[in-house]
């Protein structure tokens, strides 16, 4: 099995913040973010790593950020890796293909995520009373069902512990309400965009999440966008609703770990070889589907 990054310590730079996935250091008014091969799940960090997951999430968020930004600024910067000082040849080659240097940004406090098909956590809340953060659906809807149209279903944004959905007014409570419209349009503007995108290359968008920040007072998209951790990414040619779907996400670590009837509190527990090597597979077909590629990033 490839050697996996599960944290990085770099010494010439000041961290700024460790999070699920991602090593965030401070370099005066840029942000270096690093793509680990940490995985988490039911939002906890599990200890074991999946091969170049770091490398994929990357390349594929560099690919959407510039896809999307015609819809909306993101944080992104043209600065590379050797223009940055006090950086040994060594923590460069470790970091070579998961880093993006980014603008500092205040962060919103919610991940907005938007919902083409009832799937997840929203199959378990329409159940309950045919609803998905206060949104009223058809009555009858199947498990995995395309819905009429993309639903804006915002969270909150949990440094520790689970996200909770919340409905539209609540996150006008949180963000204001202008802030909030520019959120809601957005998302579904890049969903659809991406959507259309990713289902000439054999993939649905099931569902994904964006983060947004603000920089000089002017909404901006953060984070990661559109890879395997933010995304439930389905094999359209073996679509069929009515049950879970095949797919290049995560969602074949939860399965293996609600098989396991893990309480989905901390700690994780470890993943068979098998669980891991076959993430990973999903993680790679995902990226070469997408970005057209031959070779591993």
């Amino acid at each position: 099995m490839k050697e996996v990054i599960l944290s990085t310590n770099l010494k010439g730079l000041k961290l700024f913040k460790r999070g699920k996935v991602r090593d965030i250091y401070e370099l005066g008014n840029m942000l270096l973010i690093v793509a680990t091969d940490r995985i988490s799940a039911f939002d906890v960090v599990l200890p074991d790593g999946i091969p170049q997951k770091g490398k994929v999430l990357t390349a594929l968020s560099l690919f959407w950020f510039n896809f999307t930004k015609d819809i909306v600024a993101n944080h992104v910067l043209p600065v590379r890796l050797v223009e940055i000082p006090n950086l040994p040849k060594k923590e460069r080659d470790i970091l070579a293909g998961r880093t993006m240097l980014v603008k500092k940004t205040r962060a919103l406090p919610a991940e907005c995520i938007v919902r083409g098909y009832l799937s997840g956590s929203a199959w378990k809340e329409y159940q309950i009373d045919g609803a998905v953060s206060g949104i009223k659906l058809p009555p009858g809807l199947q498990e995995s069902a395309k819905l009429e149209e993309p639903i804006f279903t915002p969270s909150t944004k949990a440094e520790s512990g689970h996200d909770v959905n919340i409905t539209f007014k609540e996150l006008q409570n949180l963000v204001g309400r202008e802030t909030a419209a520019k959120l809601k349009e957005v998302s579904i503007g890049i969903y659809l965009k991406a959507s259309e995108y990713t289902e000439g290359r054999g993939i649905i968008i099931a569902d994904t999440k964006f983060e947004f920040g603000l920089y000089k007072g002017e909404v901006i998209l953060i984070d990661e966008i559109l890879t395997p951790d933010s995304s439930r990414f389905w094999l359209k040619e073996e679509y069929e609703p009515g049950k879970p779907q095949p797919g290049f996400d995560k969602q074949y670590v939860r399965d293996y770990l609600e098989s396991v009837k893990w309480g989905k509190n901390p700690p994780g527990p470890e993943l068979p070889t098998e669980v891991i090597e076959e993430t990973s597979k999903k993680y790679l077909e995902a990226y070469k589907r997408l970005l057209n590629a031959n070779s591993n990033p």
